[in-house]
């Protein structure tokens, strides 16, 4: 087992780079469809039971 601090650094940097990949090409638009659709979606209920709105 190698686990000089140079080769413990280097796992960690990749492991850091993987999950902020993740975070921002797959985590972030997700959750950004989510919250507009749901909220959307709210609104769309919402007019279901209320009407729209007038002016």
């Amino acid at each position: 087992m190698d686990n000089t601090p140079d080769n413990n650094s280097a796992d960690q940097r990749k492991t850091e780079r993987g999950v902020f990949l993740f975070l921002t090409v797959v985590l972030a638009p997700v959750l950004a469809v989510a919250i507009v659709g749901g909220y959307g979606f709210m609104v769309w209920i919402y007019q279901m039971f209320a009407g729209p709105p007038t002016a």
